[in-house]
C-alpha cells in the first residue's frame, strides 16, 4: 500500500464528519409575497422570465432563484436542464430549500429530504444599476460533497467593502450529485459527476444574466471553501468549464492527493456496491437505473453516505474531468487563470475535537501514539520523530499537527507550486489562533481551525446550527483586510491595491501570513519547515 493512501483512508474516517455544511431547508422564495415594510428591488428580466427580490441593509438580494429543473423523477442523475420559463414576476425574497442531506452529528449539517434544490442567490450594492459591471464572485459551499447549502452564508460585507456582486449557489451533493454505474454511465449523457454539472450550469447562468443585475460576465471569480475549494480546483481542470471564469480562489481545498479524481472503473466499483445495499443491483443494468430512479430519498439516503464519505466521489468521466489534478497541473492543460489558494495554521483541529466531543474523552499521550501508528504504518517512525508529543501542550494538538500537514497544508503547496509554473498564483496562511469558535466544546484548543476563516469573509458564519460568534476589533480589522484582498483579486487578479500589506506572487517563495495584530508578507521555506512539508513530499504522491 502506498504511503499517501495510509494517511487518505485514516484521515477520511474523521474528515468526513466534519467537511459538511448548510442550513436548514427554508421556504422556496418564489411563493413568499413581499410586506409593503419591505423595500423592494426592481424587477429583473432573466433569460427564464421576470424577477423582484428585496432590499436589507443596502444591499439588493435576490434570493431562491431557480437556475436549473427540479432534478427528480427521470431526471435524477442527469445532467441538469433549464427550466421552463414564466411571465408572472417572482418574488425572490426568501432562501429556497437545500439539497438532499442525512442526518450528520457535526454542526455543519441539517436533515433534508429536498431533492428541488438547484437554486441561487444574487447579492448586490443597493445602488448598483444595470451598466455598473461589478466584478462577479461565485460562492460554491463546502461540506464534502455531500451536505450544504449556499443558505448558510451572507456576503454582505464582501458585497458593501468589495463593490462587488456575490453569487451564491446549490448543488446537488451525496449520492444524488456523484454517482458513477454502468447503466447510467450508457444512457448517452455526461455522467458521475453531477454536482460539478451544476456549479458549471450555474456558471452559464450567471454569465448569460448577470448583466442585469450590475455585474460584469467578462469578470467571475469562483471561490470555495474546503469541497467548495475542492470544486474550484475541480473546475480549474475540467474541459467543460473553459470561460465559465476568469479567477479562481481555493480555501482549504487541496486535501486530495495529486491522483484525484478517481478512474472510472474504480467509481463505478462503489456505485454497484451503493446499488446492492439499497436492493436495485440487477444483471440488467437499466434495471437497476429504472429501481434506483423509483426509491425515496429517504431510502437512497439510508446507504447513499458511506458510499461518498469513503472517498472524494469525484470521478474521470472522459468528458467533465479527463484528467487527475497532477496530470493537469504539470501539463498546464487546465483553465489558465490567476489563482489565490491557501489553508489555514490548524486545519485539523477541529476534526479531533469533534471526535472528542463525541466520544466525551481527550485524547493522552499513550492514545497519541497509538493512532500515529495506526495512521501512518510504515511510516509512524518518522511522524512520531517529527512531532514528538513534548513539542505540544496536548497530546490531542500533537495529533492534529501530521494530519494537519500531511492532509492539507504540504497538499496544498505541493499543488499550488505546480499551478504557479502557469498562471499568477497567491499564497496564504489563514493564522488567526484566537478565531471564534462556533462548533461543539471541546477539550482541544481549536487555533487557526478548518472553517475558522469563513466568518471573516461571510458575517456570523456559524455553520447549520453552531454557536453565535463576534468578531473583536483586531479580528474586525483582519477581516476587513481580507475582504479587501479576496475583492481586489476578484477586480484584477491581484490581491494588491488597497491599503493591506503588500501581497507577492509565491514565485517570489513568499506567502501572506493573514492573522493579528497585523498580516505580513513571509518566507515560503519557513512555512514548509513549520509544517514539515519535506518529509510529507518524500512520504506522498
Amino acid at each position: 500500500m502506498q504511503p499517501g493512501k495510509i494517511v487518505d483512508r485514516a484521515c477520511w474516517a474523521i474528515l468526513a464528519l466534519v467537511l459538511a455544511s448548510g442550513l436548514a431547508a427554508c421556504n422556496d422564495g418564489n411563493n413568499v409575497n413581499l410586506s409593503n415594510a419591505v423595500k423592494r428591488t426592481s424587477v429583473v428580466q432573466t433569460q427564464n422570465g421576470p424577477i423582484q427580490g428585496k432590499v436589507d441593509q443596502g444591499i439588493q438580494e435576490f434570493l431562491g432563484i431557480r437556475y436549473a429543473a427540479a432534478p427528480v423523477g427521470n431526471l435524477r442523475w442527469r445532467p441538469p436542464q433549464s427550466p421552463d420559463k414564466w411571465t408572472d414576476v417572482k418574488n425572490t425574497a426568501a432562501y429556497a430549500g437545500r439539497c438532499s442531506a442525512g442526518a450528520t452529528i457535526d454542526l455543519f449539517g441539517t436533515t433534508s429530504t429536498n431533492e428541488d434544490c438547484l437554486f441561487l442567490n444574487v447579492f448586490a450594492p443597493d445602488t448598483t444599476g444595470a451598466d455598473a459591471k461589478l466584478p462577479v464572485m461565485v460562492w460554491i459551499h463546502g461540506g464534502g460533497l455531500k451536505d450544504g447549502s449556499a443558505n448558510d452564508y451572507n456576503p454582505v460585507e464582501l458585497v458593501r467593502q468589495g463593490d462587488v456582486i456575490v453569487v451564491t449557489i446549490n448543488y446537488r451533493t451525496n449520492v444524488f450529485g456523484f454517482l458513477a454505474l454502468p447503466g447510467l454511465d450508457s444512457e448517452g449523457h455526461d455522467f458521475a459527476n453531477y454536482g460539478i454539472m451544476d456549479q458549471q450550469f450555474a456558471l452559464k447562468w450567471v454569465k448569460s444574466n448577470i448583466s442585469k443585475f450590475g455585474g460584469n460576465p467578462a469578470n467571475v471569480t469562483i471561490f470555495g471553501e474546503s469541497a467548495g475549494g475542492l470544486s474550484v480546483l475541480t473546475n480549474l481542470i475540467s474541459p467543460t468549464a473553459s470561460g465559465l471564469f476568469e479567477k479562481a480562489i481555493v480555501e482549504s481545498g487541496s486535501y486530495t492527493s495529486l491522483a484525484s479524481p478517481e478512474s472510472l472503473s474504480s467509481a463505478e466499483d462503489r456505485g454497484k456496491a451503493f446499488a446492492k445495499a439499497v436492493n436495485c443491483q440487477s444483471s440488467a443494468p437499466s434495471q437497476t437505473v429504472e429501481c434506483l430512479r423509483a426509491l425515496s430519498v429517504d431510502e437512497i439516503q439510508s446507504q447513499g453516505s458511506q458510499f461518498v464519505q469513503a472517498n472524494p466521489p469525484l470521478t474521470i468521466d472522459g468528458t467533465i474531468l479527463t484528467k487527475t489534478q497532477g496530470q493537469a497541473f504539470t501539463s498546464g492543460n487546465f483553465n489558465q487563470v490567476p489563482v489565490l489558494i491557501g489553508t489555514n495554521r490548524d486545519e485539523y483541529r477541529n476534526f479531533v475535537g469533534l471526535e472528542e466531543y463525541a466520544t466525551g474523552k481527550a485524547i493522552d499521550d499513550a492514545e497519541y501514539k497509538i493512532r500515529v501508528q495506526q495512521t501512518y504504518g510504515a511510516n509512524a517512525s518518522k511522524v512520531l520523530a517529527a512531532y514528538p508529543v513534548t513539542n505540544y501542550s496536548r497530546a490531542d494538538i500533537a495529533l492534529a499537527a501530521p494530519a494537519t500537514d500531511s492532509v492539507f497544508v504540504c497538499r496544498g503547496l505541493r499543488k499550488s507550486a505546480l499551478i504557479k509554473e502557469k498562471v499568477p498564483t497567491y499564497y496564504y496562511e489563514f493564522a488567526d489562533r484566537t478565531a471564534p469558535v462556533y462548533q461543539h466544546e471541546a477539550p482541544i484548543p481549536y487555533g487557526a481551525y478548518h472553517s475558522g476563516e469563513i466568518q471573516y469573509l461571510f458575517k456570523g458564519f456559524n455553520g447549520a446550527r453552531g454557536r453565535e460568534t463576534t468578531l473583536n476589533a483586531s479580528q474586525k480589522q483582519l477581516s476587513s483586510t481580507m475582504i479587501q484582498y479576496w475583492t481586489q483579486f476578484a477586480k484584477n487578479g491581484n490581491p494588491n491595491g488597497g491599503a493591506a500589506p503588500q501581497w507577492p506572487l509565491l514565485s517570489a517563495d513568499e506567502y501572506m501570513s493573514l492573522n493579528v495584530p497585523k498580516s505580513a508578507a513571509m518566507s515560503l521555506s519557513s512555512l514548509r519547515q513549520d509544517h514539515h512539508c519535506d518529509l510529507w513530499d518524500s512520504i506522498q504522491k
